[in-house]
């Protein structure tokens, strides 16, 4: 992982592309193992909810490994910045370097469900935009690996991003990442820099219409849910 790259792209546009984070063969498996319905302890359908169309599934406690894995070791780079970002914006908390305990204080807010998941879109599907809360307790970054290759197994299904700064009209940033790349991202506002300080500007995120094919993405979110 890069973490200068992290270092570098957040701070200056919100959010940072890591290509190849996953193997092709990593991204396979996890595409194979979406109807295993042990790994999983809730499914979603977003027509339902007004969400989009689609599907996701939450994982269940334990994670599979390599998600395990990409929650700790993403986790501590991205705790410096947290913490650089709370500061700006005098939010008054402060982010452990450890994933674990980071966890802990979910838990002592009753937050102990797990929030990482594996999106599936067919023909059709979109996301809407949103943001990805589910507590008292949030980590300002997460994660979308996309599993699948555009172009070849889907076409559409570009992750979208707005950034609204106050009294301005909201700024669109489209990314399309390859299979295995890593698009690393504000859960909620980050701070930008003005002539009186830093202000507070709100991101939501989504995915545009899936033209064809079946498009599969993972997220990593570092806060659990309550």
């Amino acid at each position: 992982m890069n973490s200068e790259l992290l270092i570098q792209s957040l701070p200056k546009q919100g959010y940072a592309l890591l290509p190849s984070l996953l193997s092709p063969d990593l991204c396979n498996r996890l595409i194979e193992s979406y109807n295993d319905s042990q790994l999983y302890r809730k499914t979603i359908e977003m027509q339902r909810y007004r969400f989009g169309q689609g599907e996701y599934k939450y994982f269940q406690y334990p994670l599979p490994e390599v998600i395990q894995k990409l929650r700790s070791i993403l986790y501590p780079p991205l705790s410096v910045i947290a913490n650089e970002w709370a500061s700006h914006l005098n939010t008054g908390f402060s982010y452990p370097a450890d994933h674990d305990q980071f966890l802990l204080m979910c838990k002592e807010k009753s937050q102990t469900l797990p929030t990482p998941l594996i999106l599936r879109y067919e023909r059709g599907g979109f996301n809407t935009l949103h943001q990805d809360l589910y507590g008292e307790i949030y980590f300002p970054f997460q994660v979308v690996i996309v599993l699948n290759q555009a172009g070849v197994d889907f076409s559409g299904g570009e992750f979208v991003m707005t950034e609204q700064i106050p009294r301005a009209q909201s700024k669109v940033m489209v990314i399309q990442p390859n299979q295995g790349d890593a698009v690393v991202f504000t859960t909620h506002s980050r701070p930008i820099k003005g002539t009186r300080g830093y202000y507070r500007a709100n991101v939501k995120h989504g995915i545009s219409e899936v033209k064809s094919g079946e498009r599969y993405a993972l997220g990593i979110i570092f806060h659990d849910a309550s």
